[in-house]
């Protein structure tokens, strides 16, 4: 029964789904850890993810960083 309901859940309302666990997430951690530690994780790892996504999309690394030592 629960498993019927989470695979109905993930393939129905996923989008909905992922956004009440991180609306969850995010008000756990407000409570417990206070507003402004949340952005820093928060930024942390919309970094972490931003970085992840250009190496999965094969981008190199190495030369987005030599772009910044280009502009000096």
């Amino acid at each position: 029964m629960m498993d019927r309901l989470i695979t109905l859940l993930w393939q129905e309302h996923r989008g909905k789904t992922v956004g009440v666990i991180l609306g969850l997430a995010a008000s756990i951690l407000v409570v417990t850890l206070g507003f402004w530690r949340t952005i820093f994780i928060v930024i942390c790892l919309s970094i972490g993810y931003w970085i992840g996504k250009r190496v999965d999309d094969h981008h190199s690394f190495n030369n987005w960083i030599e772009t910044f030592k280009d502009q000096r």
